[in-house]
């Protein structure tokens, strides 16, 4: 190992790691958006479950998601299991073309926030009238294996990736996965009660604390320039530095054009400038871009990015249409969108093909979508998924947790 090649790998190693904590950081931001998008009585447990399904995420990874994504043979079908997390590179592996860049620890840590993100997901999609055990129960299935199986079929040089199909940084294999496994799961468990009336009326249930889901927009829009750039894997050269300036630049204007996108047709719509419609644009153009943030031009990600914006706005009223009940429209912001995002592909990188990433989504959401279904159906049997109705009345909080976020405010206490 020369001191250049060192000092290369120490770089890289680096930077992985500071992208992998900026990722981790967005775990801060989906606890934000989602308390704030929840009503006040079911704040402190969606604040449990987040911090607790990160945790989840972090253990079964090291026990069996990694050797699962990252320990098969190539361009299969199933991948082999294995424990733990393998050996760290030595000197001796620094040795030819296709030595490492970065180290093993390195790449879990990255990895591990990746499956932390993709279970984030499903948190808002069944928030309010889940129960907390059985959600926790399904996010050890889904972080141990369900994602990790279809993760190894792209990112572990599994089939998909042989048959073409292009996923830069998870538009498919995190984002449509967690949608889909939400999707599963809120069939199960139906829509909060008081959603709809009996006559086919939509009724709104606004959320309790906009400044909050606000901010938590934003450290995702921050969080997000470690999801997608830290996915061009390294920067200590020329070209790499150069990719890693245009992806961030890439993610930030495709945020910039949702956000502005969705408001706009917000406005349109019901004649206000509407938050939470404008937030979930910024989060779609995010969502649109991560599947290919290099190779398209500022201008383009911007065009991609308020794509999405319009579509979150459509599907968010189109998924109430159907009384699919999703109280943060993360549905719409990761699954919808997550499927243009693929799709857009094809218009700005030439090795796209339109069959290989219909290949793609088609495949990962029906192994996450049917998987879940399973792990959902047996989770309803043993456990039951939603609490009673007194409970959903009352608030979720004192039932699962036994505390509110809010007591000063909603027992009428003055401190």
């Amino acid at each position: 190992m020369t001191e250049l090649t060192e000092l290369q790998y120490a770089f890289d190693t680096f930077y992985f790691l500071v992208c992998g904590a900026l990722v981790m950081w967005m775990a801060a931001g989906f606890t934000m958006l989602e308390a704030g998008l929840v009503r006040a009585k079911n704040t402190t447990e969606i604040l449990t479950k987040n911090v607790a399904l990160f945790a989840i995420a972090c253990i079964m990874y090291m026990l069996v998601g990694y050797q699962i994504m990252y320990g098969s043979a190539e361009a299969g079908w199933m991948p082999s299991f294995g424990f733990m997390i393998g050996a760290e590179n030595g000197a001796d592996a620094m040795v030819g073309d296709d030595a490492p860049y970065y180290s093993v620890m390195s790449d879990f840590f990255f990895q591990v926030v990746f499956v932390a993100t993709c279970m984030s997901i499903v948190s808002g999609v069944v928030a309010e009238r889940m129960k907390l055990w059985a959600f926790l129960a399904f996010a050890v299935a889904m972080t141990g294996f369900i994602y990790p199986v279809q993760g190894y079929w792209k990112w572990g040089s599994g089939w998909l990736n042989e048959a073409g199909f292009l996923d830069f940084a998870g538009s498919g294999v995190v984002h449509m996965a967690g949608a889909a496994a939400a999707l599963a799961g809120v069939l199960l468990l139906g829509a909060r009660k008081g959603k709809y009336g009996p006559n086919g009326q939509i009724n709104p249930i606004p959320g309790s604390n906009m400044p909050l889901a606000a901010l938590g927009t934003l450290v995702l829009w921050l969080g997000w320039f470690g999801f997608n750039g830290g996915s061009q894997l390294k920067m200590s050269t020329f070209d790499d530095a150069n990719a890693v300036a245009a992806i961030f630049v890439n993610t930030n204007m495709a945020a910039a054009g949702g956000l502005v996108a969705a408001l706009l047709l917000a406005r349109l719509l019901f004649g206000k400038a509407d938050l939470t419609m404008a937030l979930n644009g910024a989060l779609a153009g995010l969502v649109a871009i991560t599947a290919e943030p290099l190779t398209p031009s500022a201008g383009l990600a911007t065009l991609i990015g308020a794509v999405g914006g319009v579509l979150v706005v459509l599907s968010v009223l189109g998924f109430d249409k159907l009384k699919i009940d999703d109280p943060v429209g993360a549905l719409s912001v990761h699954g919808v969108v997550g499927i243009w995002g693929l799709l857009a592909v094809c218009i700005s990188n030439p090795d796209a093909t339109l069959v290989a990433q219909l290949t793609g989504i088609a495949a990962i959401f029906a192994w996450v979508f049917l998987t879940s279904l399973v792990v959902w159906s047996v989770i309803k049997m043993v456990f039951g998924l939603r609490v009673t109705e007194e409970e959903e009345y009352n608030g979720v909080d004192t039932a699962e947790c036994g505390m509110e976020a809010y007591p000063e405010f909603t027992r009428g206490k003055v401190n």
